[in-house]
């Protein structure tokens, strides 16, 4: 977290705003993506009325372009979520037909939420969203974010490199583990460094997370412990007097 917070710091000017997501949320997150592999998650948002986001984090990672009233919920912390949907990229984005909760509503749009801000994971494809993605975020009052795994065995769908867009890693990119070997072909894909098995026994390579909204601008995100600071705060205090 310390390291993507870093990197959010460094790409700040590339943002209009920011969001603020709570260290402990973000590993409950990739806690339930890793139990639904290798499906897809949808999760439902909510921010934390009684937690703004603290003003000097607000002013470290404000970018020169920062829009105001850019999207509902902006400004808050993210203070709850909760899974809404299990399914493949085909069907995660809409719910059920036979979903009669009248907090779900019909008129609500196809994910029918009451939700500010929605998160979906992408197994084994990177974080970058897809036309259907772009689709579904039309109705988000709220941000988008997208959860990236990439695990091995793939399956049936590999992994794409050659996907366009700026990826965002929680911690390092997934690389060939040292080898005395000089192939590096489909066996040096195979061997990549580790950090974790999922309960599905599926070997977790590589962590990526951004946030979009529906008008396609990226929205910066902040990694924030039980505070509201970002894990790093004092290095990236540090950075910012440097400058």
């Amino acid at each position: 977290m310390v390291t993507y917070n870093r990197e959010s710091f460094q790409s700040r000017e590339s943002y209009t705003a920011q969001i603020h997501l709570p260290g402990r949320l973000f590993e409950e997150l990739v806690w339930w993506a890793l139990q639904a592999l290798p499906d897809e998650i949808l999760v439902g948002m909510d921010i934390d009325a009684a937690a703004p986001h603290l003003p000097e984090v607000e002013t470290l990672f404000k970018s020169s372009e920062h829009t105001e009233g850019l999207f509902q919920g902006q400004g808050f912390i993210i203070g709850e979520a909760h899974i809404v949907n299990r399914g493949n990229s085909y069907s995660v984005h809409h719910l059920p037909e036979d979903w009669t909760d009248d907090m779900f509503s019909t008129s609500r749009g196809s994910r029918a939420g009451r939700f500010t801000h929605w998160l979906h994971t992408h197994p084994n494809a990177p974080a970058i969203p897809s036309n259907a993605d772009a689709d579904a975020a039309q109705e988000t009052p709220g941000v988008d974010m997208i959860l990236g795994l990439r695990f091995s065995p793939e399956g049936p769908l590999p992994w794409f490199d050659d996907v366009e867009g700026v990826r965002r890693r929680v911690g390092t990119e997934a690389k060939p583990t040292p080898s005395k070997s000089r192939r590096r072909s489909f066996f040096s894909r195979q061997n990549l460094t580790v950090l974790g098995v999922a309960p599905s026994g599926h070997k977790i390579h590589e962590i990526q997370l951004i946030a979009f909204r529906k008008n396609g601008l990226a929205i910066n995100v902040i990694l924030v412990d039980e505070d509201g600071f970002p894990f790093g705060w004092k290095e990236l205090q540090d950075k910012s007097t440097n400058e």
